[in-house]
């Protein structure tokens, strides 16, 4: 059964001080990954009114499969500005899309998942949005419930992380973080926000919308994406922290979900050997798509937990 239908300028219903929305964007690339992780999500997860799929409007189709009467799939064409147009990339063979407007530099898939995340909360009604990536596997249960702390919402934070990245993408995401915000150039943050599976308040979001187009005079997207190195969760992070004095959050270093980031792809000896390695508050593993691990050991570790 099909979930509701977003439309622009249309919210979902269900709203409560401490409710959740699960929010992952995809693409078709990362199909097989991101149906298992709805069947994990399915078997472990709680707390949570709706998981919704951010996807682009060519692979809309696809994911329509993996609708429920709690998951529904978003065209970003309901959610992006109508000046920016995927296309077929003849950079790849056509092989990828570009998203081009006659205002912004092209942009790769990777920009428009992250603005994505953003828009979508100008259509949930949800408190708390998760965010979890297609290529996470839940393996223990886990409720959204968790990310709050009475009335303030879990911020992922690593204080300082980013002293040691000068010179790197990192630092440079925080600095655009800034300019977008409207922040003091001299005022820098050192600080870290970028991991997989975090919450950010609803109310947060729209409120960083709101600054960015008043500081800029110019719709966000185009105010965040004018400058092509940017990070949505040190964005965010900056505004809870800096703008909000870290108002309705409150910080924690951990990391839920445990990642492999890179090396080679990982047989069903790797896989267990990486699980064995999860820390006792560690509800999920992720595997990175492009190290080219197959997904039968997972699916089958999945059908043992």
């Amino acid at each position: 059964m099909s979930g509701p239908a977003v439309g622009p300028g249309k919210a979902l219903a269900d709203d409560a001080a401490t409710s959740a929305a699960i929010v992952t964007p995809s693409y078709s690339g990362d199909f097989e990954r991101c149906r298992l992780l709805c069947e994990s999500m399915d078997r472990f997860v709680t707390g949570h009114s709706r998981h919704v799929l951010l996807v682009a409007g060519h692979d809309l189709a696809r994911f329509r499969a993996l609708e429920s009467a709690r998951r529904t799939v978003v065209d970003e064409r309901d959610l992006l500005p109508s000046w920016l147009h995927a296309v077929r990339d003849p950079t790849s063979l056509f092989r990828r899309h570009a998203w081009l407007s006659t205002r912004l530099a092209p942009l790769r898939g990777w920009h428009v998942q992250q603005l994505r995340r953003i828009a979508i909360a100008e259509k949930l009604p949800e408190a708390s949005l998760v965010y979890c990536d297609s290529d996470v596997v839940f393996l223990r249960p886990f409720d959204c419930g968790a990310f709050w702390r009475g009335d303030a919402l879990r911020l992922y934070r690593r204080d300082g992380a980013l002293s040691a990245m000068r010179g790197t993408d990192h630092m440079n995401w925080s600095i655009n973080a800034g300019y977008a915000l409207g922040l003091p150039p001299a005022q820098q943050s050192t600080h870290d926000y970028i991991t997989t599976l975090i919450a950010w308040r609803r109310d947060a979001v729209l409120g960083m919308i709101a600054r960015i187009e008043a500081e800029h005079g110019r719709h966000w997207v185009e105010a965040i994406a004018i400058n092509r190195q940017f990070s949505e969760c040190i964005l965010y992070g900056r505004y809870a922290d800096e703008v909000l004095g870290g108002a309705g959050h409150f910080h924690d270093d951990r990391e839920l979900c445990r990642v492999y980031w890179s090396g080679p792809g990982l047989d069903e000896a790797g896989m267990r050997d990486f699980i064995a390695g999860m820390e006792s508050f560690q509800v999920a593993v992720g595997i990175q798509s492009f190290t080219g691990t197959n997904l039968d050991p997972v699916r089958k570790l999945l059908d043992r937990a």
